[in-house]
């Protein structure tokens, strides 16, 4: 009997000790990183690196039209070199693009290359490849373009951005060198793309407001 007694003596402080220690110290766990979400397509499906998908308007009529490659206006590039949207959802399908990210899975808001997914000579492979061209003086943008290269960080990268209701906006991102990009907004870099009339053409190019937003139907 004495020698429990001694015992619980002894455990005594430990446990007094314990308590104190934790109800006035607690251990702050770092909090989980959010998850990041996938792009989907029309039919609800991740989108696949290794898939095609043709980039249509979330709108019908005259606001509606796929994405295609053409050539752009007063242009001398040895291959089509411009990105434009149809002027209506009735008409040719798009172009064809791959999207290809830094990781192994396409998600919302992480950076990301974009290529028409067509056959071509070797003379307009980078020709397929979207970047975003110098500053415009006539129409006061920046128009996207093709002849951009994988992993080029200032003007090639872009991000896939989900609306509430509207679909995605494809921002532009660039990382390395964002003073090169007057219509990037301060916070995160990224600028809004939407149409830019060129010619009778609707082209896509950086906007203030009036973003084009689209979804992604595999081809």
């Amino acid at each position: 009997m004495k020698c429990l007694f001694f015992l619980c003596l002894c455990l005594f402080p430990i446990l007094v000790f314990s308590s104190t220690f934790t109800s006035q110290n607690p251990i702050n766990l770092p909090s989980e990183s959010p998850v990041p979400k996938p792009v989907l397509d029309t039919n609800g499906k991740k989108l696949n690196p290794n898939s095609s998908y043709r980039i249509i308007s979330t709108f019908w009529g005259a606001l509606g039209g796929d994405v295609y490659l053409g050539k752009s206006p007063n242009s001398d590039a040895p291959c089509p070199d411009g990105v434009f949207r149809y002027n209506s959802d009735v008409g040719p399908n798009g172009t064809p693009v791959r999207f290809i990210p830094l990781s192994t899975n396409i998600f919302e808001d992480q950076l990301l290359n974009i290529q028409f997914n067509i056959p071509t000579v070797k003379l307009c492979v980078s020709y397929t490849i979207w970047k975003v061209g110098n500053l415009n003086a006539h129409l006061k943008t920046m128009l996207l373009e093709t002849g951009g290269t994988l992993g080029q960080t200032d003007s090639s990268y872009f991000k896939n951005v989900k609306s509430s209701k509207l679909g995605y906006n494809l921002l532009y991102c660039p990382i390395s060198r964002p003073f090169l990009c007057p219509f990037c907004r301060d916070e995160n870099f990224c600028a809004e793309k939407g149409v830019i009339i060129q010619n009778g053409k609707k082209g896509l190019g950086l906007v203030k407001q009036k973003p084009l937003y689209v979804l992604f139907h595999e081809n």
